[in-house]
This record gives C-alpha cells, sequence and structure tokens, in this order.
C-alpha cells in the first residue's frame, strides 16, 4: 500500500538539542548514522537525562562539523546556546557551559560501547532487580498501576506533562530494558532507534486544535512523510506490528509514540505551547510511531514509502 513520500529527514546529534534537516541519510540497525551521538548525563542524579527535565536543551541546536563515517560513531559537532554563544563537543568549557544553561552539573558524553552497563542504568534502587522482573509485560503493567493507586507517581505524570485527572500512557508497551536504563545500551534513544511522523497526523490535530503551531520540529522525527492524497487521520497509530518500506529501508513498526512534556516546550522560534500536549492527551495519548530496523539502507528526501 502506497503511504506517501519523505518529505523531511532529521538526526539529532545531541539528544534533545534540535537537529539537522538532511536531504539523505544511511541508517543501520541503531537508525540514522550519528542521531543521538551525544547526550548528557546529570552528575547530581548520577544518569543520562534530557530536556524532560533540561528544557532549556531544546533552545539549543547541534550539528555535525563532519559526517559519520560508520554507524554508532559520535563525530564532534557545534553547539549553538539559546543567547547565540557558539561551542563545541571539543570546547574544554563544553560541561560548564551546559551546566550553567540546566543549573545543574552536567557532563557531555558521546555514546558508550553497549556493554558498559553502567553508563546507561537508571540511578534508581535495585535498578537490576526492576529490570529483572520488567522482563514480564504483565509485571510492568501491575507495577505502573501500583504506583498509580500509591501515589507514587508523581514524577512520572511530570515527565509526560499529565495534568491531575489526565491518564498516563501504556508504558507497558516500551523494551523491557527502558525500565533498568535511561535508553537501549549502546544508544540514547529514548526506545527504539527511529520515529515517524506523518503531515496526515499532523493535519488531523491542527483541525482539533488550529490556535496550536503544529509543526513537526516539536516532534522531533527522523522522517516526515508526506501522505497521499485521500490518506487522513492519525494514521501511523495503526502501523504497529507492520512492515514499512523507506526508500532503501524496512522499518517493523513496533508501538505508537506516547508523547511527554517536551512537545509543548519552546524550540527555536516555536512558543511554549501547553495546548498541543492536552490535544494529544485528548485523542490518545500518542502520536507517531516508533521503529525497528529490519534492512539497512539510505533513504532521502521523496523516497517513497508503502506498507508491505
Amino acid at each position: 500500500m502506497f503511504v506517501g513520500k519523505v518529505r523531511e529527514v532529521w538526526r539529532y546529534p545531541l539528544k534533545s538539542m534540535a537537529g539537522e534537516r538532511l536531504e539523505v541519510a544511511p541508517v543501520g540497525a541503531r537508525g540514522l548514522w550519528g542521531d543521538r551521538g551525544w547526550a548528557l548525563r546529570d552528575e547530581a542524579a548520577g544518569e543520562i537525562r534530557g530536556a524532560k527535565m533540561s528544557p532549556a536543551l531544546m533552545r539549543c541546536s547541534a550539528r555535525y562539523r563532519e559526517e559519520p563515517a560508520a554507524e554508532g560513531e559520535s563525530p564532534h559537532a557545534d553547539i549553538e546556546l539559546p543567547d547565540g554563544t557558539e561551542t563545541a563537543t571539543d570546547d574544554p568549557k563544553i560541561d560548564g557551559l551546559l551546566s550553567d544553561l540546566v543549573g545543574r552539573k552536567v557532563t557531555l558524553w558521546p555514546v558508550q560501547p553497549a556493554s558498559d552497563l553502567a553508563h546507561y542504568r537508571r540511578a534508581i534502587p535495585a535498578a537490576r532487580v526492576v529490570g529483572f522482573l520488567s522482563r514480564s509485560r504483565g509485571f510492568r503493567k501491575l507495577a505502573i498501576g501500583a504506583m498509580r493507586l500509591a501515589g507514587k507517581d508523581k514524577e512520572l505524570r511530570e515527565d509526560f506533562g499529565r495534568l491531575p485527572g489526565e491518564p498516563l500512557p501504556d508504558l507497558s508497551l516500551l523494551p523491557a530494558e527502558i525500565f533498568e536504563f535511561t535508553s537501549p545500551p549502546g544508544t540514547y534513544f529514548d526506545a527504539f532507534p527511529v520515529h515517524l511522523l506523518t503531515t496526515a497526523s499532523l493535519a488531523a490535530l491542527a483541525r482539533l486544535e488550529p490556535e496550536a503551531t503544529w509543526d513537526a520540529r516539536r516532534f522531533r522525527p527522523n522522517f516526515l512523510i508526506e501522505t497521499a492524497e485521500g490518506v487522513e487521520g492519525l494514521v501511523e497509530s495503526n502501523w504497529g506490528g507492520r512492515t514499512l518500506r523507506v526508500g532503501e529501508l524496512r522499518l517493523k513498526c513496533e508501538m505508537p509514540t506516547p508523547r511527554c512534556s517536551m512537545t509543548i516546550q519552546a524550540q527555536a522560534d516555536l512558543p511554549k505551547d501547553p495546548r498541543v500536549l492536552r490535544t494529544i492527551v485528548k485523542v490518545g495519548q500518542n502520536f507517531g510511531v516508533y521503529a525497528n530496523v529490519e534492512s539497512a539502507g539510505r533513504v532521502g528526501v521523496d523516497d517513497e514509502v508503502t506498507l508491505v
């Protein structure tokens, strides 16, 4: 089934910062080469963290000086801070500049080997035990429900920007390793290596809340798909379990993307806008789709997108 064509290709050199728009990109098992190649470690918390805790990062931008030569590489990137200050990942003062920006001590790290589990592990009590038990989806659902009933889900609700009375997304669908680690080890992704969004979905929410600015940059997709004429609604929400061909790439769509407080934050010329998340919560809490890579390849603007 023909879905449409790739309108935009995005790569994000530094987790939570604005990324760079590309014409074409190689994609491997770990997503676009160089995507989320760098991230901040919160030294007080003792774990990798992003804009959920430090929204000022979203008003920064990062761009690689050179293209990654291989999957998993993290070349040095130039960074622009919100006040226009220019710095870079290899600036000796970078940790101090970013610490001042977010108001806590942080250090900047390139992606580390997947074997360095300590680098990725969450700073929660008994993280290893939680990780072991979370291999069962039944346990994940039970644990999240118990937290809610006990009133212990405050931090989770803050992360996802949920108001009192609003439901949390079904996080039991996330990979089990996310409950032990801040990202799949060997990456800085929230959950899966590829994120897709369609113009049909953007248009559907714009009709529901026309006063908000429904710009794809709020949602940080790797591929924005311009859907074919007649394709309407939140189409990608139904792609779970389906295979998608994007250019040379074959993707396995895994789950709709749960949306969090990052979607409402100010970035570049986009103002802070809580209406964005309120609208998403009303239509089912998810927006976009996460995917794994079944077959690597190159993807470029105007490549055709089909459901296999």
